[in-house]
């Protein structure tokens, strides 16, 4: 009887932890693989491929770490015959040309913040950021659907090793199937030795249903669908400074505009684009919007 009921506890705890919060792969950056010259995070893809002919290598090993033995250090550097090429890390794969992340890793939680330990500086005026985005295959759309995402600028500087907290925006009441995670030292003109630490990357809490639905903007995309230039209603988001990012079908970033002003009509040209479906996330200080369009 006594066996019976260990075997039982033992079963009851093991099916706990089966659904406890899935974690971050290599989320507190304790693993890397020797490439030689030099070293890359395990589950995560840097840009020191495409630097390495150079000696030069925007991502590296920190030691001791805030929490365990190392975290990452990104560092944005003047790299020749490039120019300054900027620290990122996408968990998953990062294509080496266009430098946006390709896809992500399989999760299917539904977490409340992301949260970890930073540190980071900018020598210019482009601040880096962390950017998330969980997103799921709708198989009757024959698309992915966005689930919720969080994006931060980095502002001012955190010299040393600070907490932050980045609250999840659900735009969606499903289970997401993919996520993709983003660190980057700079924004969109990267100066060298902008840099971000990070360490013990997690995610917190669990969401039911979907969250901060209130803060998301509506807004209106047309034409739609369009050919060449498509406009965007941001009237809601007055007074701020938006991003607008595209992703095609499989997720895949395909065009992002950064520090747009606000304005009740914006244009983006979409003329590049190959004819088909895509998403859509416009993104700023007090909320989010996701859609969905066409390209023609």
């Amino acid at each position: 009887m006594k066996q019976t009921i260990t075997l039982f506890l033992a079963l009851m705890f093991a099916a706990a932890i089966s659904k406890a919060q899935a974690p971050i792969p290599n989320g507190g950056f304790e693993d890397w693989t020797s490439m030689g010259t030099y070293d890359n995070p395990d589950s995560w893809t840097t840009l020191n491929e495409m630097t390495a002919s150079a000696s030069t290598f925007t991502c590296e090993k920190g030691t001791p770490g805030n929490v365990g033995a190392a975290y990452i250090k990104l560092t944005s550097k003047t790299v020749n015959g490039i120019g300054v090429v900027p620290g990122i890390a996408v968990c998953g794969t990062l294509d080496q040309l266009t430098m946006q992340p390709n896809a992500g890793f399989v999760y299917s939680d539904r977490p409340q913040n992301l949260t970890g330990k930073w540190q980071h500086m900018i020598f210019g005026n482009s601040q880096g950021f962390i950017d998330v985005q969980l997103t799921r295959w709708d198989a009757q759309q024959e698309m992915r659907i966005p689930v919720a995402s969080a994006h931060k600028d980095l502002t001012g500087m955190a010299m040393s090793w600070a907490a932050f907290t980045i609250p999840l925006i659900y735009a969606d009441g499903g289970y997401p199937d993919t996520c993709i995670i983003v660190l980057s030292a700079s924004g969109t003109a990267p100066t060298n030795n902008d840099y971000l630490w990070v360490d013990a990357l997690g995610f917190s809490g669990t969401v039911t249903g979907i969250s901060n639905v209130s803060n998301n903007k509506i807004i209106s995309i047309f034409p739609n669908p369009a050919t060449n230039l498509l406009s965007i209603d941001l009237s809601s988001f007055s007074n701020s400074k938006v991003s607008v990012q595209i992703s095609d079908v499989q997720g895949k970033i395909v065009k992002i505009e950064k520090a747009i002003d606000a304005s009740a009509t914006t244009t983006i040209d979409i003329a590049t684009l190959p004819k088909g479906n895509y998403l859509l996330k416009v993104t700023s200080g007090t909320g989010t919007f996701t859609g969905q369009f066409t390209k023609e």
